[in-house]
Formats: structure tokens, sequence, C-alpha cells
């Protein structure tokens, strides 16, 4: 199978891609000629693997009957000295809360299979930044 994004220059530094239906800009930080008319490439990859481990995540955790009130992920990139600067170290901290989330070690356990799950299994973008990057990650569990 193949995937096709079609980006185009609109001015300045932003391009608008046009990824399945919808559209994306991204744009450079001032600095650098950009008008902050959206994310700036780099950062948006944090934001892709965020959301395809997310749900990875939460698919596997419904199916464990495992239904968190609220789930957020953050996602840290450290960048390299050198050129072409890339994220050789990337840190993602899920963060679930729900009713007698806090000090669950049953709960703990499942969350932390999904995590595993999504990393080795299902998540393509982490496969394909573990090819430049070590990826570590914490789970954070709170009652709601």
């Amino acid at each position: 199978m193949n995937e096709t994004v079609n980006t185009n220059w609109i001015g300045n530094m932003a391009f608008e891609s046009a990824i399945e239906e919808h559209r994306i800009i991204f744009d450079a930080d001032e600095q650098f000629g950009g008008t902050h008319n959206g994310p700036r490439p780099k950062p948006a990859v944090l934001g892709a693997l965020a959301g395809c481990t997310g749900m990875d995540v939460i698919s596997i955790l419904r199916k464990k009957q495992v239904i968190p009130d609220s789930f957020s992920i953050s996602v840290t990139g450290e960048l390299t000295e050198e050129h072409p600067k890339y994220y050789h170290k990337i840190h993602v901290v899920y963060l679930l809360a729900g009713k007698e989330f806090e000090n669950n070690p049953d709960l703990l356990v499942k969350v932390e299979r999904a995590v595993q799950l999504s990393s080795e299994n299902y998540c393509g973008v982490s496969a394909m930044l573990k090819k430049s990057s070590v990826i570590t990650h914490e789970i954070v569990l709170k009652n709601s």
C-alpha cells in the first residue's frame, strides 16, 4: 500500500499539505522567515507519534474493559546539536485518569502491556522513529 501527501508552497516559509481529506499548514519560526501559520514539521512528527500510540493504547485498553475518564500524552524530543538536527531522544508520558486508577497495580500492568504492544508491534510512527531515536516512556495513573 502506498500513501501520497501532496504539499504546496503558499508563501514565505509556509507549505500546505493535503493529507487524505485534511489540510495542514506547516510553517517556520519568524527568525527563519515564517509567520507561525502552522506547526513546524519536526514537532508535528512528535504529535504524529502521540496520535499513533494513543490510538493503539486506547484500542487495547477498551478490549481489556479499561476506559479512562481522561487520557493525554506528552511527547518531548531532544534534538541533536549538529545538522541535520533530528530527535535522538524521545520521551513519551501517558497520563490516564479514572475512578480508582491511582495506586492500582493491576491496572498499571494492563496499561504497561498496552504501551508495550503499541511500541513493539503496532505503532508505525514509533517503528520509524526508533531507527534514529531512543524512545522511552512513563505511565502516570491518577484518580479522576
